[in-house]
């Protein structure tokens, strides 16, 4: 499996903001989000090859309980299910952070499922190459749905303008989500963004009964690797 790195932290979005956790940043992703803050799993993938048992190794020498598998898209990885496993078996919770395009049977406490906005097809980027690959992609109700029947999850939109609510929405009436598992969230990738945004945003949320979630990592370290 490649990795582009693991460490540990704290989950810095979404239920369980704030939780000690070991990341597992996988690399490989099949969309491309313009705005997306780990180019290095996604645009440019690097990493190393670990084998399942060298990654769990490495994550049982943290102290804690919680692990993350992120990415790129962790989903496509073609030994995500053993890696979970595994890493059920050691005793840990697992979070697994997903756009929700694709489905494998895995092991997983919490479906972090991020489905992708039309704020995300990179309409400007890269000549255009992966626009078309990336509308069709980033929408897979079925596959949402699955997930959503089959683990306990949570629904984490990144907004950066109010009008991106309506496309939200849609979504959440297409495949009838809950309101307390929708997690909204501003774009950004700085804290003064970040907060400026998040301003409206929890207005939006203290309307409509959805949660709100910092992006914590950035307000503490801003926007770099590793934290």
């Amino acid at each position: 499996m490649k990795i582009a790195e693991i460490f540990y932290s704290v989950q810095g979005e979404g239920m369980l903001t704030g939780t000690p956790s070991v990341f597992v940043r996988t690399s490989g992703c099949n969309l491309r989000c313009t705005w997306c803050d780990t180019p290095y799993t996604s645009w440019s993938p690097e990493g190393v090859e670990m084998s399942v048992a060298d990654i769990v190794a490495e994550v049982r020498g943290h102290p804690c309980t919680h692990v993350v598998v992120t990415g790129g898209e962790p989903m496509i990885q073609p030994a995500i299910v053993e890696l979970t496993n595994v890493l059920h078996d050691a005793g840990l919770h697992i979070t697994i952070e997903t756009a929700g395009t694709v489905w494998a049977p895995v092991v997983c406490h919490l479906m972090s499922i991020s489905p992708k906005l039309a704020n995300s097809t990179p309409v400007d980027r890269d000549d255009g190459r992966w626009a078309a690959m990336h509308e069709r992609g980033r929408h897979q109700p079925d596959v949402l749905l699955r997930l959503m029947a089959e683990y306990p999850y949570q629904l984490k939109f990144v907004i950066a303008t109010p009008e991106d609510m309506e496309e939200v929405e849609r979504l959440i009436v297409e495949v009838n989500a809950g309101g307390s598992r929708v997690v909204l969230m501003p774009e950004g990738t700085d804290a003064e963004t970040l907060n400026e945004r998040g301003r409206w945003l929890v207005e939006i949320c203290k309307e409509r009964g959805y949660r709100f979630s910092p992006r914590l990592h950035v307000m503490l370290w801003g926007n770099r690797r590793g934290v």
